[in-house]
């Protein structure tokens, strides 16, 4: 580990100046995607599809896996058969401060649940119809319900980001003394600036002093920012999804935030990050879901080099424009040869190519790539092979 603290240390520079340094402070994942994932407009998974991917999720090393019984019984059977595999990873039940989810739960075999209340006023009027104080008497009724059957709770603050804060405070402290096992903090709309999303999880924690998830949407692109701050504030748990996909425009994407723990706060989690990239590519197949090219971390884009000046840098120290090595993540360096080629990228086809040559050719096939003006021509993968030939004609020159 002291070996790849250093290597970071290099890859980042004085940028850690800014950043203040490393963090380390270990942080727990819980993935959502057999819950928040299948609230994405297209997205639908069936039992076995469920199942499976709560395997490799469970393999890859996440905390706990959440799934919604209360859906359908598909849903239902496929919770049930989650906590029957005995996984290593908590199976969290999610469901409604409603009795009956509880029991749903129970019939499980659950060990947790996890239930939600709206806490902002525009929920309780216009959703529930319900004052302040009827949302906190039935979720405490709620609660002590599902603490009576055994249960470990969560109970999550829904919309907590646009609520009275007075308020919020009132109900994370009466949670706390009715032994709520966990509590939730949600940016529910995606309405919150990283040192907001800060202050609230301050706000609860003060209030309870029990363990804090956060669940922020992505609705202004700031999930993983406002992540990353709720985890600073001292939450020990946050909630991701594969690709980050969930109700409207998704939540923290589960590469993104492992990987920028990592790069950023130099925290490397009991995970296989190897891994990853088979996880992404399984979800791609099972719903036809394409990652963006351009998705940091595991979008195609994430780790090709195009421009001239990049490719030549890169083929010297890949960490010139790179924080991370691909193949930590299970993916490959390539670089596009286009019309933006330079000289050091013609150099480098050409001996990719076993052709012996001189600063005189690169800058003629430089200039031909230029003269096409057809764009990306094609790409190749920096693989070992590629390295070898290369450096076995290098030493030929």
């Amino acid at each position: 580990m002291h070996e790849e603290q250093q290597d970071l240390e290099e890859s980042l520079g004085f940028a850690q100046i800014y950043n203040g340094g490393f963090f380390n402070k270990k942080v727990k994942i819980l993935d959502s995607t057999l819950r928040e994932g299948e609230q994405a407009p297209g997205i639908a998974f069936t039992k076995r599809q469920r199942l499976q991917i709560g395997w490799m999720l469970d393999y890859l090393g996440v905390n706990s896996i959440e799934i919604s019984p209360i859906v359908s019984e598909s849903h239902f059977e496929s919770c049930k058969e989650l906590i029957k595999a005995k996984l290593t990873a908590t199976i969290v039940a999610h469901g409604r401060a409603l009795k009956e989810d509880v029991d749903t739960a129970l019939r499980c075999d659950a060990n947790f649940y996890a239930m939600y209340h709206s806490v902002s006023d525009i929920h309780l009027k216009y959703k529930l119809k319900v004052t302040r104080e009827e949302a906190l008497q039935r979720t405490l009724s709620v609660l002590d319900y599902a603490k009576s059957h055994g249960l470990q709770v969560r109970v999550t603050l829904e919309d907590a980001s646009r609520a009275d804060p007075t308020y919020v405070r009132e109900f994370a402290k009466a949670l706390y003394e009715a032994n709520v096992d966990r509590i939730s903090v949600p940016d529910t709309v995606g309405a919150m600036k990283p040192s907001g999303m800060y202050r609230l999880v301050k706000n609860v924690k003060e209030a309870a002093p029990v363990p804090i998830d956060v669940h922020c949407h992505n609705d202004l692109g700031l999930s993983l920012a406002n992540a990353l701050a709720g985890y600073e504030a001292g939450a020990d748990q946050v909630h991701t999804t594969i690709g980050g996909i969930g109700e409207r425009t998704g939540i923290t994407d589960l590469s993104q935030f492992v990987v920028a723990l990592y790069v950023l706060y130099g925290v490397k989690l009991d995970i296989r990050y190897e891994m990853l990239n088979d996880l992404y590519k399984l979800l791609e197949e099972y719903v036809k879901y394409k990652i963006p090219s351009n998705q940091p971390v595991m979008g195609e884009n994430a780790y090709k080099h195009k421009a001239g000046t990049h490719i030549a840098a890169i083929l010297n120290n890949p960490m010139a424009y790179e924080l991370v090595n691909p193949e930590f993540l299970g993916k490959k360096r390539k670089v596009v040869f286009s019309e933006l080629i330079g000289k050091n990228g013609a150099s480098f086809l050409l001996k990719v190519l076993g052709i012996e040559n001189d600063e005189t050719l690169a800058k003629m096939v430089a200039k031909g790539f230029k003269s096409l003006q057809l764009g990306d021509l094609f790409e190749l993968e920096l693989n070992d092979e590629i390295k070898k030939r290369i450096i076995t004609l290098g030493e030929k020159e």
